[in-house]
């Protein structure tokens, strides 16, 4: 097949191509800017156009073209094909289809998706498994990428306890986003759900609505399925799935196993253990021993972006840098929490890029608190990161970083803005100091940063 995928370079989008050029497709896309996943996909042989999306892009022998689910409806290639009669998908469509073919594992949650997803690819991989990945960030365990190409499992079949069908002797593992219902696209017969919460409120509106497309996705498993859910969390407990047969395997941070995880695990912070603990309940479902699952654990080093710890010389000054994708409250509060158990005595940095104005609006209150109560010394925030077609122009003037700021540091807590990366790597060579904690925070541009300071 010759297939199209516009928006390429995103990260979930950018393992299904991968998957395509695993299975011989002719694949080629576009995308806005270069990044090193285009630049992975042009090494694996697909053909990347950069820049503003043209028509020219899409030639009429195409079989299929995927597009982003943040691609508008009017983008030129999205309008070319469907003029050309092209079958076209978008992403989540695409990988409902694949979710068909394999016994799927699917990761569901506002928080803890591709570290979950991560630590169950890792402990399956090990276990001879054989799994089939889709991630929504990158591990070094698969050659730097955020995709793994799996296979049969044939012999270790016999050494589970789950009745697989033998139509789906393969295993996949995804991330199953709930941005705009995507999920609602996948068939899978395992669903692990690590917390709910109000995110992405520029498309559901309000709590209810998210709780009730997290019931619709859930009651999509087989009657032989298997939920595994987080039963401290306050959102999940709202949900009704009591008249399903399929089974119900909740955990939590009072399981007597999250011990012997937290000592084996590599990552700090309760919220890894949590997710940990998540892919561990998982697993085991599939019939693994305890020993086999705590020794994949062990073997988790961290993921793209979570907690990514590194050392860097800063103007002769020996810094550790750390990146995360932190971008939410709960995030926010979470690692920073894990940051100040791992470094309990030094002077810790937080660097943070908001995301999208319309979501800072709907989350103000919360970003404050989550540096106000945290325990760090020194909070730099950078412009708001914008999101094309995601903002309305009410809320353009009404939001910024600096309003973010003024509200931080009347709660005692000592913040700056800093207008632009630049100015921000500039400031930090000259005022971090030997030895301090650096953490640059966020889902945007801010990797440039990140870059910036580390190479």
């Amino acid at each position: 097949m010759k297939i199209h995928l516009i928006g390429i370079g995103g990260i979930g989008i950018s393992a299904l191509a991968q998957y395509y050029l695993a299975k011989n497709n002719q694949v080629s896309g576009s995308d806005l800017c270069s990044s090193e996943i285009t630049e992975l996909l042009k090494s694996k042989g697909a053909d990347i156009f950069i820049g503003a999306n043209k028509e020219e892009n899409i030639s009429k022998d195409l079989d299929l073209v995927i597009y982003s689910p943040a691609i508008e409806k009017d983008n030129p290639e999205l309008k070319k094909a469907i003029g050309l009669g092209i079958n076209t998908a978008s992403y989540p469509e695409a990988l409902g289809k694949i979710t068909e073919k394999y016994f799927t594992i699917a990761v569901s949650g506002a928080h803890g998706k591709s570290t979950t997803t991560s630590m169950i690819s890792i402990i399956l991989a090990r276990a001879g498994l054989n799994p089939t990945v889709f991630l929504g960030t990158k591990l070094k365990e698969f050659g730097n990428s955020n995709f793994r190409l799996g296979g049969q499992i044939d012999d270790n079949l016999k050494n589970l306890n789950f009745k697989f069908c033998d139509s789906k002797s393969k295993i996949l593992v995804i991330e199953a986003d709930e941005y705009k219902s995507s999920f609602l696209n996948y068939f899978p017969e395992i669903i692990v759900l690590t917390n709910i919460e109000e995110e992405h409120l520029d498309y559901y509106g309000s709590l209810d609505n998210i709780l009730e497309v997290f019931e619709q996705y859930i009651l999509r498993l087989p009657d032989n399925g298997y939920l595994i859910y987080n039963s401290d969390d306050k959102n999940i407990s709202k949900l009704d799935f009591s008249q399903k047969s399929f089974t119900k395997i909740g955990y939590s941070n009072k399981d007597k196993e999250i011990e012997d995880i937290r000592k084996v695990l590599k990552v700090p912070g309760l919220h890894n253990a949590s997710n940990a603990l998540a892919a561990f309940k998982a697993v085991r479902a599939l019939g693994l021993n305890e020993n086999e699952i705590l020794s994949g654990l062990s073997d988790y080093c961290g993921a793209w972006r979570r907690f990514e710890i590194k050392n860097v010389s800063l103007n002769q000054k020996d810094i550790i840098l750390v990146s995360d994708y932190a971008h939410h409250p709960t995030e926010i509060e979470a690692t920073l929490k894990a940051a100040r158990e791992k470094w309990e005595n030094k002077k810790i940095w937080a660097v943070f890029q908001p995301h999208q104005k319309q979501r800072t609006s709907f989350l103000f209150d919360k970003i404050v608190d989550s540096f106000a109560k945290s325990s760090v010394d020194k909070v730099i925030l950078l412009p708001i990161y914008d999101v094309a077609g995601r903002d309305n122009k009410e809320i353009q003037d009404n939001i910024s970083s600096e309003k973010l700021c003024e509200e931080i540091n009347k709660k005692g807590k000592s913040a700056l803005y800093i207008e632009n990366f630049i100015k921000a790597r500039e400031f930090l060579i000259d005022n971090l100091e030997n030895g301090d904690i650096l953490f640059i925070m966020g889902a945007g541009d801010i990797y440039d940063l990140d870059k910036m300071l580390s190479t």
